[in-house]
């Protein structure tokens, strides 16, 4: 498979994207103002500790305090290690840990471990979203480019993507011979397959020195502070996607180019002539014909090849994927026709998950199929492609009711939620009151002024859309209110309202009384 990173970089933003046989599958968007947190350390201070959901808050400087659960804590006797669940982290190491986190001794009770205006020095593992705050873990992890250390583990794992047993038992061996006796532990990247011993021993002492300035650092400071902060974006590409499986890294900046090459001079000298620096007068996105995806990225309809579509849907809960035949119709057997355009679905929806950086719990409704191969085939297809991501994900078996629920990992936002905000006329529904709803709104707000007495002229304005429904399907609309009421209307268009809304104001005092009498 063909692998290549793109990097747009600009003074208030970069942007990377990475193409696999030459199809946009990942977007990576960072920011000054919102720059990404997951794997930073900071000195942090208890503000509270509540026994019922074995969880503590944590103050680290954030507008919302950061949430830390008991398992995330460090206690005698763990057989655990650090959750290193940062996106550009390799995914098997994170897998190896994980199996060790399963397996280490249960918890003590948050309480008898964490008392309120404690000092603790935590790591981010997952970015405010929505309304929740970040989530941390005290069991810290630091990320190299062949391995991952882990202060607080006391075992050695190595990535599962190194398949060979021997060479897995080699590796062990190896860092157990080059791991000093209780320092902590340590997980081989699947990069560090044919690394040599001495380079190993290097980036370990790079790597437990860095937990040593970060120890020194949390006695000279006062909580709430950031003690470390995780490597910039390029730069953790460079250290955790660049590798020879990717054929060629093009920039666009040649500040930014300058400083990957002087990152690689220390870690893959190797991958230097793979870097190529981009200097077109047509901007990079434009010329390898991405940035069209990128705007597609919020719509709600993702077309297929073969004429069917995926209708994406995030909420609270959960993402809903929908997929339709369109109108692709085949030729004469049905099943056949539902197949295709099923297996075509599942290859864009592991695509879209990972483009759209989607995350949490995933409900897919693919075309009902009437063979158990034929779901099972269409299953597979989507396994293989959630392979290729980053991201941990899982999908289950097909459901009684033809859907496919999954799960992917969530470190942050995803692009919908960072780059968008809310409708200030729907408030996020994506639906606004048709211009009749609106009218038998206004007309019961009259009805209720009549009621209470008032005789004062009245000037009533709406968007011009609904104003031009009422002069075509209500033109005595007006008359009759008047009647009903027992006092003049006026009508008037006003392009600053919003479609769904209008004003009532009393003409003689120019008051605006539309909140007392539009309840409903």
């Amino acid at each position: 498979m063909k692998r290549e990173l793109l990097i747009n970089a600009a003074p208030r933003e970069t942007r990377v994207a990475i193409l696999e046989d030459d199809e946009l599958v990942e977007l990576l968007v960072d920011r000054p103002e919102a720059r990404r947190m997951v794997g930073d350390i900071y000195l942090g201070r208890v503000e509270a500790v509540l026994p019922g959901i074995q969880a503590a808050f944590v103050d680290i400087g954030t507008e919302k305090s950061a949430f830390l659960h008991a398992s995330d804590l460090v206690f005698p006797d763990a057989n655990g290690d650090g959750d290193d669940e940062e996106d550009e982290a390799d995914d098997e190491a994170r897998e190896e840990k994980d199996d060790a986190r399963g397996r280490r001794t249960k918890a003590p009770p948050i309480q008898d471990l964490l008392k309120r205006g404690q000092d603790i020095a935590v790591q981010v593992s997952k970015e405010p979203i929505s309304t929740k705050g970040p989530r941390v873990t005290a069991q810290i992890s630091l990320a190299g480019r062949f391995l991952v250390y882990m202060p607080f583990a006391s075992r050695v794992g190595v990535s599962r993507k190194i398949g060979d047993r021997a060479e897995r038992q080699r590796l062990r061996e190896q860092m157990q011979n080059l791991l000093p006796e209780n320092s902590g532990g340590i997980i081989v990247r699947t990069v560090g397959e044919d690394v040599t011993p001495d380079t190993f021993e290097r980036e370990l002492n790079t790597l437990m020195n860095t937990w040593k300035r970060i120890k020194r650092k949390t006695h000279f400071v006062r909580a709430p502070s950031l003690v470390h902060r995780e490597t910039s974006l390029t730069r953790g590409l460079m250290r955790d996607v660049f590798s020879t499986k990717v054929e060629q890294v093009t920039v666009d900046s040649r500040q930014v180019f300058n400083e990957i090459v002087e990152y690689l001079k220390g870690i893959a000298p190797e991958l230097i002539d793979r870097v190529k620096l981009y200097e077109d007068v047509v901007p990079l996105f434009d010329k390898a014909n991405i940035e069209h995806e990128i705007r597609d990225l919020f719509k709600r309809r993702c077309d297929l090849p073969s004429g069917g579509y995926l209708i994406i849907e995030p909420t609270e809960a959960l993402v809903s994927i929908d997929v339709n035949s369109g109108r692709y119709t085949g030729k004469k057997d049905p099943e056949k026709t539902i197949l295709k355009t099923n297996v075509e679905a599942a290859r864009e929806v592991a695509r879209q998950l990972r483009l759209r950086d989607i995350g949490g719990i995933i409900v897919c409704d693919f075309i009902d199929m009437e063979t158990k191969a034929n779901r099972d085939k269409v299953l597979q297809e989507l396994r293989a492609h959630l392979g290729r991501d980053r991201a941990r994900t899982k999908a289950f078996a097909v459901s009684d009711l033809g859907l496919v629920e999954m799960t992917r990992q969530r470190v942050r936002q995803s692009h919908l939620q960072n780059m968008t905000e809310p409708c200030q006329t729907c408030h996020g529904t994506g639906r606004v009151f048709t211009a009749e709803t609106i009218v038998r709104r206004l007309e019961r707000s009259v009805r209720r002024m009549g009621v209470e007495g008032k005789r004062d002229h009245l000037v009533v304005k709406l968007h011009p859309d609904v104003a031009m429904y009422v002069l075509e399907h209500e033109k005595d609309l007006l008359k009759k209110l008047e009647k009903l009421a027992g006092f003049g209307l006026e009508l008037r268009d006003d392009p600053l309202l919003r479609p769904d809304e209008f004003k009532l104001v009393v003409k003689s005092a120019g008051r605006d009384v539309t909140q007392q009498y539009a309840v409903a």
